[in-house]
């Protein structure tokens, strides 16, 4: 599991392959990741935008950038916890994600909050 703070907003990551999903002769191997988003800080914020960036082992770079996440923006009150699953897809048995979530307070004060790089592997593709 990986991990980021930032301004008081923490970000757990765990990535799992979807060997059910994928098709290794097509090139598509598909991986779901659960995000845990917890506000340690003292102030109510709120999750607006999101932008990965999603790299396989050929050297392809995708970006991804949208409206909050599974079509919601949460608000997490302090010490409150966000939990969601997403996927996604790759040409390659091995890749990373990472990226930022654009987040506000009830000021009106946006921040970026870092997601840690992670590695999406189809299991025995990495020593």
């Amino acid at each position: 599991m990986e991990e980021a703070v930032t301004d008081g907003i923490q970000v757990q990551v765990e990535a799992f392959y979807l060997d059910s999903h994928s098709v290794p002769e097509e090139e598509r191997y598909v991986f779901t990741y659960r995000i845990c988003l917890k506000n340690l800080s003292q102030r109510t914020v709120q999750l607006l935008r999101r932008h990965w960036i999603i790299t396989d082992s050929t050297g392809e770079i995708n970006e991804v950038q949208g409206e909050g996440v599974v079509g919601e923006q949460p608000v997490l009150v302090p010490d409150e916890e966000y939990e969601y699953t997403s996927g996604s897809q790759l040409k390659s048995p091995v890749g990373t994600m990472q990226g930022t979530y654009k987040m506000t307070t009830t000021d009106g004060e946006e921040f970026d909050v870092v997601i840690p790089c992670f590695t999406l592997a189809v299991p025995g593709k990495i020593n």
